[in-house]
Formats: C-alpha cells, structure tokens, sequence
C-alpha cells in the first residue's frame, strides 16, 4: 500500500477533469512565474542596496562560525527531542483519558485538549518565562522552550493516537470482550500497540511542528540555532544572509524529517494521519 494522506477533500471531491486539469496547469505556471519575477525583484533589490556584497557572506567561510551554528543546532535537536518525548507521554495519557468512557475524564482530557490545540505555542512560553517565576518557581531556559512545546504538541498527538486507536477493528475488542479480557487489558495488549504501529507515520511528521516551534527560543535567550544565528547578524550587520542561510538549514532538517515519515509510512504500509483527517467525534 502506497502512502498516501486520507483527507476531507479526498471524499467529498472526485478528480478533476481535463478542462479542470489544463486551468489548473495555466495557472500554476501563471503563478510560477508571477513568484519569480517578484524572487528576481528581491534579489536585484538586495543587490543595490548591497545585502549581496562579499563582506555580509565571507564570514560563512570561517569554521568558526559553521561550529558556532553548529552548538546552536544541537541545542535545538536537544529541546526537539525532549519536547517530542514528553509529547508523546502526555499524547497517550490525554487519549487513554478521553477514550476511557468515564465521562467526567472524558470531558476534562477533551478541554486540556482543545486548550492546547488552540494555545499558540508562544503564548505558553510566555506564560513558563513571565508568569511561573512569580510563584517562585525556578527553571532553566531549556525547560522553559521544551515544556511549552510538548504541551502544545500534545494536544495534537493525542488526537493523532485516538486516530489510530479508531482504525484498528472493532470485532478484535469485541472478541476480546468475549473471552473476559477487561478493558484495561484489551487496550494495553490489543488496541494501543496496533494503533502505536498504525500512527509511527505521522508521529515523525508531527516532529516537523515541533522543530519550527522550538525557534522561539529567543524569548527566554535559549542558544538555539536561531538564538545564535542573532548573535551572527548582531556581530557582522548581515541580516539577510545570515537569515538566508539559517531558513535554508532549517528547510533541509524539516525536509528530511518529512521524508523519513514518507519512508516509514510506504514501509509499513500505513497512511500518513493528518489534523484534516482527525476523527471529529
């Protein structure tokens, strides 16, 4: 089974037809074009004002600065993974809570749900970084990026695993129901590891989330790859290049990740679940 991403638009609209498929090609290209013409206005515009001369690129040829990128880099890989593990816990936990059929635990694990779906990831940091030091709470400058973050991913994890928990055959819990499993059981030993197997997939690609929100970063001063990539521009007055090279990192990590989930998901032959093919109820 090739991978592929079930969606909305999927089911409700048929494939479009050769009229449908000559406008959409005309206007691509249209487009394509218009982009451009307005990337040539940009480059030519940088050019005289001289954002393109050697001395904002030279320093790009000192190992120093690659290693200096390079500290700032593994410090995002560190608040990436840490945040994408504690997600993942808080995910499972916040899914068992909403598909537990206790209501009461239903309706909470829901409202923390939606609340950190809803949450800009930002707004929480502000809030480990203005609001928790006031109560006398002290932390780090890495955990006020990294528990921010995984709480903002784990509302969306926590849909994605009661996606994948929803895919898996409802005969397997009813014959497990017929033979006295408790429900306990039938989600631990049947329905989770299947649905784990079943959403790898689009756990990495949900790793993609994560590494962009972690560029916030510079609010708590966390030495981050965008942190340090400020300290670069304060130091050399080469804005663009600087932010040139550090968009062209960050689409390269991003690209990679998303190519691993492809990988992973055409492997095990599962689809890629995403937030446009979440179950609503």
């Amino acid at each position: 089974m090739s991978a592929h991403v079930t969606s909305m638009r999927d089911a409700l609209y048929e494939a479009p037809g050769p009229k449908t498929r000559r406008l959409t090609i005309i206007l691509t290209s249209i487009s394509l074009l218009l982009v451009a013409i307005g990337i040539g206005l940009v480059v030519w515009q940088f050019y005289q004002t001289g954002q393109l001369d050697a001395k904002y690129w030279e320093f790009f040829l000192k190992p120093s600065t690659w290693r200096f990128l390079g500290e700032g880099f593994l410090g995002t890989v560190k608040v990436a993974l840490t945040s994408g593990a504690i997600a993942l816990v808080l995910g499972v936990l916040l899914m068992l809570g909403r598909t537990s059929g206790i209501r009461p635990l239903e309706v909470v694990s829901r409202v923390i749900i939606d609340f950190f779906r809803g949450v800009p990831s930002l707004l929480l940091i502000y809030f480990f970084f203005l609001v928790i030091p006031q109560y006398g709470i002290k932390m780090s400058s890495f955990w006020m990026i990294a528990l921010p973050v995984a709480f903002a991913a784990s509302g969306v994890l926590a849909e994605v695993f009661r996606a994948g928990v929803n895919a898996v055959p409802k005969g397997q819990t009813e014959a497990a129901l017929s033979i006295g499993l408790t429900k306990g059981k039938i989600m631990f030993k049947i329905i989770l590891p299947q649905a784990l197997r079943i959403v790898i997939p689009s756990l990495i690609s949900q790793l993609v989330v994560v590494v962009k929100d972690t560029t916030v970063a510079y609010v708590v001063s966390y030495p981050d790859l965008l942190q340090n990539a400020r300290v670069l521009i304060t130091k050399y007055d080469a804005l663009v290049s600087v932010y040139f090279v550090i968009a062209i990192i960050y689409i390269l990590v991003n690209y990679a990740i998303n190519e691993l989930s492809i990988s992973v998901s055409r492997r095990m032959g599962q689809p890629i679940i995403s937030r446009t093919s979440e179950n609503p109820l």
